[in-house]
């Protein structure tokens, strides 16, 4: 049996969840439902609270008109483990004994990249206008909402300055069976791509006007 500390890779979990409600990405399993009322969501998380306080092992939840979220990961561990795999099992089963459909919606992430010389001088900028907070080690801060809402801010060393364009980019994470799609689906609706070195890490695209996205890959 495996260790309840020892962190599984989406790898190690893809035969336990395909097909199933919950995704493994970035370190946590996720997994939405949609409920026609809001005391369905309520039943819904009550049961799985129950559950939950009988595994010693918790969710995060997020409870809407329609829509109930669980996130799943051992931060005792820094990642996904054997209990959340168990737990994310029984959420399933206790969602379809109550007939509430996953969404089948997977989470994504957005950051906000920054191009600079002087991180340092820039970073004070955006740390104060966006009232985030520094995490992180010297060398390598971003900023984060406090709130848990906004995207990520991060800075990117450039040696030259780049001038011919904006220096402000997006990073969008999606897990990785989606980036290749994602990527044409771009290129379908009038974007470049500049280049698909990086892949499967990442992909550069622009917008008509230069603008730049990066599309990037959870554990790739």
């Amino acid at each position: 049996m495996t260790d309840s500390r020892e962190t599984l890779t989406p790898t190690q979990t893809h035969s336990v969840l395909a097909g199933g409600d919950f995704i493994h990405l970035e370190g946590s399993l996720y997994a939405g439902y949609r409920t026609r009322t809001f005391a369905a969501g309520v039943a819904l998380v009550d049961a799985v609270a129950a559950e939950a306080d009988a595994l010693n092992h918790h969710p995060d939840v997020t409870l809407t008109f329609g829509e109930v979220g669980f996130t799943l990961s051992s931060h005792d561990a820094g990642g996904v483990t054997q209990r959340d795999l168990n737990l994310a099992l029984r959420i399933q089963q206790l969602a379809a004994a109550q007939s509430i459909e996953a969404t089948q919606l997977p989470p994504s992430r957005t950051d906000v990249a920054i191009d600079c010389s002087d991180e340092e001088a820039v970073r004070p900028f955006w740390r104060v206008g966006l009232g985030y907070l520094e995490s992180g080690q010297a060398g390598d801060i971003e900023l984060l909402d406090p709130r848990g809402t906004g995207p990520r801010v991060w800075f990117q060393h450039m040696e030259i300055q780049r001038t011919e364009r904006n220096r402000i980019h997006l990073d969008v994470y999606v897990p990785i069976a989606d980036c290749e799609q994602r990527v044409q689906d771009i290129v379908d609706v009038g974007g470049v791509l500049l280049t698909d070195e990086h892949a499967p890490d990442w992909w550069v695209l622009a917008d008509p006007e230069g603008n730049e996205l990066c599309v990037c890959s959870w554990d790739a």
